[in-house]
Formats: structure tokens, C-alpha cells, sequence
């Protein structure tokens, strides 16, 4: 089974993480997610268990305790929609720039006021 955990500790590791649910049983996988610009945790991670049985007992016993200073959020993981995910194309901030025939400032574009 496939567990999501929330409102992760900022220094919290995947061994960490890992080491939390080892008590229930045996983790497959353990990961959190990181920022991909600085490597910076997400705050929120998956760990994968072998025995469901297991998985509902850790969640059953994990959710919403304490862990490094922080309310945990613990439940099973739902698969993504179909349309989820995937890429998306963000505002960078830059506008579109380039040359716009009449377009754009007053006077065609040009500040003429010089």
C-alpha cells in the first residue's frame, strides 16, 4: 500500500520517515518529495509497505501525532485523476516581450518622449 504523509518537519529524511514506519512493518519505500530548484523538502512524502494490513495500522496509529514539532497528516495514498499531474506551463513573471507592431506602449511601442 501507498501512504501519504503530510506536514512533514522541513528537516526530516527519507530514513526518517522510513524509521517511523519500520515500528508497523516492513517499508518498501520511503521518499519525500523535494523542490527540484533547491532541493528544499515539499513538506510532504509517500512511503510504500509491504502488507496493507500493516499500512492501516501505521496510518491508524501515525495520523495526526507529533513527529519533529509537527502535526503529521497520514492516510492512503489516492492515484492521480486522469488530466492530473504531469506538465505545466507557469508564468515566469518576464511578460511575452518581443516586437509588437503598434502594440504595446503608446505611440507604436516607442516611448518618444526624449
Amino acid at each position: 500500500m501507498n501512504i501519504y504523509v503530510g506536514n512533514l518537519s522541513w528537516s526530516m529524511t527519507d530514513e526518517d520517515l522510513a524509521n517511523l514506519f519500520t515500528q508497523f512493518g516492513t517499508v518498501a519505500s520511503a521518499k519525500i518529495l523535494k523542490d527540484k530548484m533547491n532541493g528544499r523538502s515539499k513538506g510532504f512524502g509517500f512511503v510504500e509497505m509491504e502488507d496493507d494490513e500493516a499500512a492501516r495500522t501505521a496510518i491508524s496509529n501515525l495520523n495526526e501525532t507529533e513527529v519533529m514539532g509537527r502535526k503529521i497528516i497520514v492516510n492512503e495514498s489516492q492515484p492521480r485523476q486522469e488530466g492530473e499531474g504531469g506538465y505545466k506551463k507557469r508564468n515566469s513573471g518576464f511578460g511575452g516581450g518581443g516586437y509588437r507592431k503598434g502594440g504595446g506602449h503608446r505611440n507604436g511601442g516607442f516611448n518618444r518622449d526624449y
